[in-house]
């Protein structure tokens, strides 16, 4: 049985929860209050943080990390294309996501200097899905996976307008149909 280690309001921990719907996987939750964690978590993952998943006597923290491990533990359905020149392509916007996230946690913070970072980042993800479909390339996938979350709560709990972003505002439309991007949607409208 899969268990994981999880907080609604982190985005990380979204990244895994939608990772675990589109693979159809169930799992159970033990949530984690991210204001007064327990000491206990600094076994599962000695820096406290959530995503933690455990299958069994496996345990691994990490958010793009879990999910490279779901999608190669459970290949079905396939959340990277076949294509290596895509899959590398989306492995490396997972690898530079801090041109997003730190502008966004900046901003978070009240930091309104960090709007204009956040509004280049967010002009290079329109640009990209312009060009092709989704950040994983033709097919929805893990890059797309892990940049939905930040995007849905800066657009929902942080006013920024996406929508001064055309392409970018259709993909974020067009993943609210998936059931797993629908189910965020509504854990972020709870927060």
């Amino acid at each position: 049985m899969i268990t994981l280690y999880d907080a609604d309001r982190c985005p990380y921990c979204a990244r895994v929860r939608i990772v675990l719907a589109e693979k159809g996987l169930e799992y159970e939750t033990v949530v984690i209050d991210l204001d007064d964690r327990p000491v206990w978590i600094y076994e599962k993952n000695p820096l406290g943080r959530v995503p933690v998943l455990e299958e069994d006597a496996f345990v691994l923290s990490e958010s793009a990390v879990i999910d490279e491990y779901l999608e190669e533990r459970y290949p079905d359905p396939p959340l990277w294309p076949a294509d290596p020149g895509e899959r590398a392509q989306g492995r490396l916007l997972v690898f530079r996501f801090d041109r997003l996230s730190r502008p966004y946690y900046a901003l978070r913070r009240g930091d309104e200097g960090a709007r204009e970072q956040l509004d280049g980042a967010l002009a290079d993800l329109d640009a990209l899905l312009a060009a092709q479909p989704f950040l994983s390339g033709r097919d929805y996938g893990l890059a797309d996976i892990a940049y939905i979350p930040w995007l849905l709560r800066a657009r929902d709990r942080m006013d920024v307008d996406l929508a001064r972003f055309a392409a970018l505002a259709e993909w974020l439309e067009r993943l609210a149909e998936r059931p797993a991007i629908a189910a965020e949607l509504d854990v972020v409208a709870a927060l």
